[in-house]
């Protein structure tokens, strides 16, 4: 199968990690970072049918009706986690807009971003056109609405909160984004966990599954732009959590520092 390119199927940083609004002064590392994994010790995510609704080449009523049921699957999955696992889970909000608008969720629109996550609204932000997902047949958009419910969960378990304190202290370093970069691949790798689980259910081709790591490869970074992890990086993470099937596959922040690069 082939793609159509995908320069601006990103999520959007300056909305998920850069308000930096909580107080929390330090994040830990090295083991005392592993520890504080929230996902730790909870185990893989449960089996799940997932049926994809009729492919979405059939203009913005289907890519609503498609990720309507992609966000109601990510909601069954993952509040059956969060409730085996110990953890409060709420159900994030959805806003859909037939194109992109000026402002959403009290800020402006992220420029060149497609789906998004509004951490100060707890709210998915799906445009229903634009090279994300208009005209596709492929599993990008899944991917997509799976990799900006992770940041959902990253909030709900606190770890955006470590994110941004851990952002606030490299702001002078020598990588001020390498913190972010961490935070996008580690929704990355909570997207794979998402489509593991329910891979059984898309009655997807092998080529299929492989079209889908060309354009998670394609949406890495490039040039002086460093916020989502290279092209390599991101395929790394996804596929960990896609072959693990656990979220605790995920803690990006112990990791080396070539793994997030």
């Amino acid at each position: 199968m082939r793609l159509l390119p995908l320069p601006a199927a990103r999520s959007a940083l300056p909305v998920a990690l850069a308000a930096l609004t909580l107080g929390v002064t330090a994040l830990p590392s090295g083991t005392a970072a592993a520890a504080a994994d929230p996902f730790r010790g909870t185990g893989r995510l449960a089996v799940t049918s997932c049926p994809e609704p009729p492919l979405i080449d059939g203009g913005v009523p289907r890519s609503r009706e498609y990720l309507t049921a992609a966000v109601a699957c990510l909601n069954r999955s993952w509040s059956a986690h969060f409730a085996r696992a110990g953890l409060t889970f709420r159900k994030p909000a959805v806003r859909f807009y037939e194109e992109p608008e000026r402002r959403v969720c009290g800020v402006r629109w992220p420029s060149g971003a497609a789906a998004f996550y509004c951490t100060n609204r707890a709210t998915l932000v799906f445009p229903l056109t634009g090279a994300w997902i208009e005209g596709r047949t492929d599993l990008y958009p899944l991917k997509v609405a799976a990799h900006e419910y992770g940041h959902h969960l990253q909030s709900l378990t606190g770890i955006r909160e470590r994110a941004e304190a851990r952002a606030r202290a490299a702001r002078n370093g020598r990588d001020p984004a390498e913190p972010g970069r961490r935070y996008e691949l580690q929704a990355d790798c909570l997207a794979g966990v998402f489509l593991g689980s329910v891979r059984r259910s898309l009655a997807r081709s092998a080529a299929d599954w492989e079209a889908l790591s060309e354009a998670i490869r394609a949406s890495g970074d490039d040039g002086e732009h460093r916020t989502h992890g290279s092209p390599a990086n991101r395929v790394r993470w996804f596929e960990r959590g896609y072959r693990s099937v656990s979220p605790a596959a995920c803690d990006t922040w112990p990791a080396p520092r070539a793994e997030v690069s």
